[in-house]
This record gives C-alpha cells, structure tokens and sequence, in this order.
C-alpha cells in the first residue's frame, strides 16, 4: 500500500486538493447564504419555520437522485456537486444558527430593547456573540459531512478523493480503495480537529468579553 504511495503521490495529492478546493467553496458559498437566510428568520418566526422544513425534505433525499435531478440543467461536473452540497448545508447550517439565536435569554434581548437597540443591533452585538458555540458547531458538521458526500460527486465527475476511491472498487484495486478511504477519512477527523480548537478558542475570547 505504501509503495502505491510513493509510485503515485501526484495521482494522490492532486485528489486531495481537488477535495479541499471543492470543500473551500461549498463551505465559503454555504455559510454566506446561510447568513442571509438566519437574517430573514430572525424577523419571521413562520418563515423560519418553513424554511427549515424545506431544506430537511431535501436533506433527506438521497445525494445521488439530486444529482440527477440537476444534470440536465447543471452538467456533469463540480458545478452540480457544489450546488447540491451546498443546498443540503443549509439544513445543517440553518438549524444551528437559529437555534443558538433563539435559545438566548429573552431577558437579555429585552434589555437590549430598553437601551433602544435596534434589531439590526440585537442581531449582531447581542445574538451572534452569544450563540457563536452552537454556530461554529453546525459549521464543524457541515464540514465533515460535506467532505464525505463530495467523496461521492465523484460519480458525476466532480473530482476529488471519490476518484481514487471509486475508480479502485471499478478495477478491483485494493490500494486505490484503501488510499481513497483513508484520505477521505484522515481529511475529516483533522478538518474536525481543527474546527474544534478554532471552535473552543473563539467561545473563549467571546465569554471573557
């Protein structure tokens, strides 16, 4: 396994950077949208609730049908990839974000108020800071999860570790099958690791202001 390695780290290494530039942008594009919609809940209780029941119907069809469904519309490739997956963040994203927003003390918001805040500032000097815990911990999970489903993009020629994987289980290589799954799991237990401590470093600096 180990002299597949060295026989073929450019095959590996340009995998894996696929992998992580695709996760960049799903995560980049996912969060930005996620932000938007968090807003638009924040003045509408229905429509967060709606929206939040949308996004877990489409959670829950399977990765490879909505690929399917967007092909004749996307091609094949990372663009269908990137916009299925970030689509499905929005159930993860969205459900923390409201929920770390809406779990605060509504003494507090009210305090808030009597100072004559406005909603704009509530949301970005009072909420935001106080639920950043249950924000950076959908963020973390959509994170790992994204780097699992990507692996699957491979089937409509997104790129990624899902080549390797897949092309292995194709040719009945075991290496291949045994590097594509290891890739993709030591890329998710670091990305996790990582995020952890981003994640616990933050809720500290924000707790001790």
């Amino acid at each position: 396994m180990i002299s597949y390695a060295l026989k073929h780290p450019e095959k590996l290494g340009e995998a894996l950077l696929e992998h992580v530039e695709m996760l960049i942008i799903i995560m980049l594009i996912s969060i930005i949208i996620v932000f938007l919609l968090t807003m638009l809940s924040m003045y509408s209780r229905s429509f967060a609730k709606s929206i939040i029941y949308l996004f877990s119907i489409i959670y829950s069809i399977p990765s490879l049908a909505l690929f399917a469904i967007l092909i004749p519309i996307t091609g094949l490739g990372e663009t269908t990839a990137i916009i299925v997956l970030v689509i499905y963040n929005q159930y993860i994203l969205l459900r923390n974000f409201i929920a770390g927003l809406e779990e605060i003390d509504p003494s507090i918001i009210e305090a808030a108020k009597g100072l004559g805040m406005t909603h704009l500032q509530i949301l970005f000097l009072i909420r935001f800071p106080l639920s950043v815990k249950s924000i950076l911990t959908g963020i973390r999970l959509a994170t790992v999860i994204t780097i699992s489903m990507a692996t699957v993009a491979a089937f409509i020629n997104a790129g990624g570790l899902g080549t390797i994987l897949f092309d292995g289980l194709r040719t009945m290589n075991i290496y291949k099958i045994w590097w594509g799954t290891i890739l993709s799991a030591g890329l998710a237990i670091i990305s996790n690791i990582i995020l952890i401590q981003i994640e616990n470093k933050i809720t500290r600096i924000v707790h001790t202001n």
